[in-house]
């Protein structure tokens, strides 16, 4: 080989990385999806009823009016499901109802929902759309779709679980 044609071939190996991740990036070349499901939010400490008590643990979040319609109980429902199939971690989660009126839920709800903790909501802090994950150190930092896949909810609360050393 004669030596021009190794520099060349130097130059080109060189060349090569830079002039495909310019490529890559004009072109928006192997940009996947976020790893997680929920929209992470700007942490901010929230403060709502009954979650000081909850300090020390991840807190799935709702709110929602006493009368809870389909899509509450939906909501209510999704969240018992996440935090059981965390398994052993499940103790680290706990489930927080903030009623957002002054009526009491009804008795098969309250029987339903075992476990979560309810509390009443005086100022509006958390849209009725969304249930919100709030970390044990009291800040707000994940909200999920209004109709979420409770599969990607695990997920997500697996992969935090196993990550934070803290909850």
């Amino acid at each position: 080989m004669s030596p021009r044609l190794k520099l060349a071939l130097i130059g080109v190996a060189c060349l090569a990385p830079m002039v495909l991740a310019t490529l890559a990036y004009h072109f928006d070349w192997g940009r996947g999806e976020a790893g997680n499901y929920g929209e992470l939010l700007p942490p901010k400490v929230v403060s709502a009823p009954g979650l000081e008590r909850l300090r020390g643990k991840w807190v799935m979040v709702m709110a929602d009016a006493a009368a809870c319609d389909a899509y509450c109980e939906r909501k209510l429902y999704f969240m018992r499901q996440v935090r059981r199939a965390q398994n052993r971690e499940q103790e680290r989660v706990e489930r927080l109802w903030l009623l957002t009126d002054d009526a009491k839920p009804r008795p098969e709800v309250l029987a339903a929902i075992e476990g979560t903790k309810i509390e009443r909501l005086r100022e509006p802090v958390f849209s009725p759309d969304h249930i919100y994950l709030v970390d044990p150190l009291g800040n707000l930092m994940m909200r999920f779709p209004r109709d979420p896949d409770p599969s990607r909810m695990i997920k997500d609360l697996q992969r935090l679980l196993k990550y934070s050393r803290i909850g």
